[in-house]
Order: structure tokens, then C-alpha cells, then sequence
């Protein structure tokens, strides 16, 4: 069966054309063109937005909108977003970098979605024909969502660098799936941690809060008997897959470790 594209001009054209019976939307299309040449014969009819809004970047006042149309290549090319580049650069090669976008990735499940992962950390908003949702809330919605919602934007305070750290665990460099990803914002004040928000990916069906180490962090010295609480807790929460690139059960083995590596970085 073949499939039909149908490019709207405007986001509100696209969610009209979304209506018919089949039709799926499709941003980068990483997602969508996988699926068809996979077999998937859930929908014949592919749809895509080229509205120039989707593909803006504003920053302003510290922080930052960034169209869902935006591709990681452009994250990359961005002057006032290279904060972001080491969880752009773990989206695939240059050639999936250059399709991948920032909407995209939010629909991406485990083990990929790595960006989608860095945005959760630094608390991000997600802009829908539905209105703003917390990043988190918008995952718990995510499978009613997917294929047929359309997200605009997303919008997030910029960390700084010193405060933003990132980390993807991969067996195939430079490009391959994740075993596990994780992202975190640490504040720090007077030697103590002030604030921390973990977000860890691979580690469920899409990216979570590492809540309970967060919360461990809160007023600990950023040492090795500092982050000893929140290591012992991180796994609460998360439900992480066994597939081809690692068992659920190494998963849990290794996060403690990698988690702690990049706390104390």
C-alpha cells in the first residue's frame, strides 16, 4: 500500500487534514518514514506543516522557545544554545541530525529520544493544540498524543554550562541507541547542592525524573559522601526495557555508576 503526503502551509491546516481516517504527522520524519518502511499499516496518509513558526529559536531574558521543526543540525549552529550541543550531538549521524527535530525527539521511545531526555531536565514546557503541558506531564500523555497531535514549541530556562551536565552510554560510537541517558541541572550555592533536576532516559518507556535522588541531593556538598544518598535511590521510579542493545537488569547495574561519574564531573 502506498502512502500519500500532504504538506499543509499552516499548523492549523495540518490539524484539520489530521482528521481524516489514516493520517499521521510527521515532523523530521525519522520517526514516521522507520515505521512505514517497517510495515506499519496503521496510517496511509503522511502529514507535515512547513509553517515558518515551527522552525523559529527566540531567546530572550535567559530563557529559550524552540520550534518543534528545529533540527538538532540547527541546535548545533546555534550561538546561544550551545548548551544543548552535547545532547544534540547524541542524536544519531550528521544525516538523522539533519532530519531529527526538537518535536520529533519528544515522541521518540526508548532507547532513543536522548534530547528529549536533556529538555525533562531543565524543566521544560511543550506547546500543543492543547496548550502548554510540563514535559513530564506531556510524556504521561504521550501515547494518546502520538501521530496525531502536533507540537509547536517547547520553551525552557537556559542552565548555565557550568550547572548543565549530560551523558549518553552507548556500545556503537559515535551514533548508536542509548543503554541509558541521563541529563541533570545541579545548582550550587555556599558548597551544597541548592537544587538538582536528574532526568534519566533508556530507563523507562520514555525519559523520567530521578525524583527521589533529586531530593537526596538537596543541601549535600558535592562530594563522593554527598551523592552516596541519591545513588542508593536513583533506580525509584524507573521500569527500564530489556531489548537489543541491553537487559532491564544491566541497566539498573550500571545507572548508580554512570549517574555518580557524572555528578562528581
Amino acid at each position: 500500500m502506498g502512502l500519500t503526503l500532504q504538506t499543509c502551509a499552516t499548523v492549523a491546516e495540518a490539524r484539520s487534514a489530521l482528521k481524516t481516517a489514516g493520517a499521521r504527522y510527521m515532523g523530521g520524519g525519522t520517526l514516521v518514514v522507520r515505521a512505514a518502511n517497517e510495515g506499519d499499516l496503521t496510517f496511509s496518509t503522511v502529514v507535515r506543516a512547513v509553517d515558518p513558526a515551527l522552525s523559529g529559536v527566540e531567546v530572550r531574558d535567559g530563557r529559550a522557545r524552540i520550534g518543534a521543526s528545529v533540527t538538532m543540525s540547527a541546535i548545533l549552529a546555534h550561538p546561544e544554545l550551545q548548551v544543548l550541543a552535547p545532547a544534540a550531538r547524541a542524536v544519531g549521524g550528521p544525516a538523522v541530525r539533519n532530519m531529527a527535530t526538537v518535536g520529533g525527539n519528544l515522541f521518540a521511545h526508548a532507547p532513543y529520544g536522548d534530547f528529549a531526555a536533556a529538555l525533562l531536565a531543565l524543566d521544560a514546557v511543550v506547546s500543543t493544540e492543547e496548550g502548554e503541558l510540563p514535559l513530564d506531564a506531556f510524556f504521561e500523555r504521550r501515547d494518546r498524543l502520538e501521530g496525531t497531535a502536533i507540537v509547536t514549541s517547547v520553551a525552557f530556562t537556559l542552565p548555565s554550562p557550568e550547572s548543565f551536565r549530560f551523558l549518553k552510554v552507548s556500545r556503537v560510537h559515535p551514533k548508536g541507541a542509548a543503554v541509558l541517558t541521563i541529563a541533570a541541572d545541579l545548582r550550587e550555592e555556599a558548597g551544597v547542592i541548592a537544587s538538582a533536576r536528574i532526568a534519566l532516559g533508556a530507563m523507562a518507556a520514555h525519559p523520567v525524573r530521578a525524583r527521589a535522588a533529586e531530593a537526596a541531593l538537596a543541601g549535600r556538598p558535592r562530594t563522593r559522601e554527598g551523592v552516596a544518598d541519591a545513588l542508593a535511590v536513583a533506580l525509584e521510579g524507573t521500569d527500564p526495557p530489556t531489548d537489543a542493545i541491553a537487559s532491564a537488569w544491566y541497566r539498573r547495574e550500571v545507572l548508580p555508576v554512570h549517574l555518580g561519574r557524572l555528578l562528581l564531573s
